[in-house]
């Protein structure tokens, strides 16, 4: 592991401060992934700055009725929140899916945005990689790309994001807030996680020195119930194949509210807006979640590797839309 310095600021101003002057510093919350991709020497900064103590780990309300998570907040603790396993289930699944107890207990909210992907070729220096050495060339395009995207990649990429809790956020219109050099900006989930593009070593629009502080779930409608279903290799703690987070809000038959998103689809939480507009307003039956989800994945562009995933996301989307249709035709149905 090449050297580095250590840092603990007292304050999110001296922390971004101390970005800012260091354009090879990382912020360290939990570690649970920047550590593992130093020890590969796929992340190499010359300064890491702790952000763990600094006064970000409380939930809280707000006067809206949405919920603040602050950045270190741990994945356990957020998943077992009341208030998130009540308003917001699908964040408290896609948690619980996401990973083990052990990893969970130190993994932050913040550091589950910023996590990377888990592509083999990503992570492996003897391969070349446009995401890890921008112009190196991408491995994964004629080689084993079995668990890698199908929609929004580019000749430069097809690696997929692989946070849960994102997908969930994204369903939920979450919003991230940064503090940076140049003030405080606000940033929604679904705009957070860049697509590929031209430039693939850009996860995310994070500008240079900025520091997630929260993530903010505005309060959804009044009778929407919501859920996170997903597909992986084993039961236990694997990365999806394909994913699904959805809210839903059905009355007399028919669809008043749907929000969608898919993960392991897309290099970000892909929001899925077509097959939202085949939902809202129509009758809540398998024939239309059927049509909405082919609405949406339609586009897709499977590889070689990995045309099972469009099936697979769609008997997702109609699984979980059937299961809260169910639970919203039922009075008293716990919303989790």
């Amino acid at each position: 592991m090449k050297p580095f310095a250590y840092l603990r600021p007292g304050s999110v101003a001296e922390a971004v401060r101390a970005g800012a002057g260091h354009p090879g510093a990382r912020f360290l919350g939990g570690g649970t992934n920047l550590v593992d991709l130093m020890k590969l020497g796929v992340e190499t900064p010359d300064l890491l700055i702790d952000v763990s103590r600094l006064p970000l780990d409380r939930v809280t309300s707000t006067p809206e009725g949405g919920v603040r998570i602050g950045a270190t907040v741990r994945n356990s603790d957020l998943a077992a929140h009341p208030a998130v396993r009540t308003r917001y289930p699908a964040v408290s699944q896609a948690l619980l899916a996401g990973a083990s107890g052990q990893l969970r207990n130190a993994a932050t909210t913040g550091g589950n945005l910023l996590q990377r992907t888990r592509c083999p070729y990503f992570q492996d220096l003897s391969k070349p990689c446009n995401k890890r050495t921008p112009g190196a060339g991408c491995s994964a395009r004629g080689s084993s790309h079995r668990d890698l995207a199908v929609l929004g990649y580019s000749d430069q990429c097809v690696a997929v994001g692989p946070s849960d809790m994102a997908v969930a956020l994204a369903a939920h219109d979450a919003t991230v807030r940064l503090h940076g050099p140049e003030g405080e900006r606000t940033v929604p989930v679904t705009g957070f996680h860049r697509l590929p593009g031209e430039n693939p070593d850009q996860d995310t629009t994070i500008r240079p020195g900025e520091l997630i502080t929260e993530v903010v779930l505005p309060p959804g409608p009044d009778h929407a119930v919501s859920l996170y279903r997903k597909a992986r290799d084993r039961a236990s703690y694997a990365f999806a194949l394909a994913s699904v987070a959805v809210v839903l809000d059905v009355r007399d038959g028919r669809i008043e509210h749907a929000a969608l998103a898919f993960g392991g689809l897309a290099h970000q939480a892909w929001r899925a807006r077509a097959a939202e507009e085949v939902l809202r307003g129509a009758p809540a039956t398998r024939d239309t979640f059927v049509r909405a989800a082919r609405a949406e994945l339609d586009a897709a562009q499977p590889l070689r590797g990995n045309a099972f995933k469009v099936d697979l996301a769609r008997n997702l989307a109609v699984g979980a839309l059937t299961e809260l249709t169910a639970r919203a035709a039922s009075p008293g149905t716990p919303r989790i």
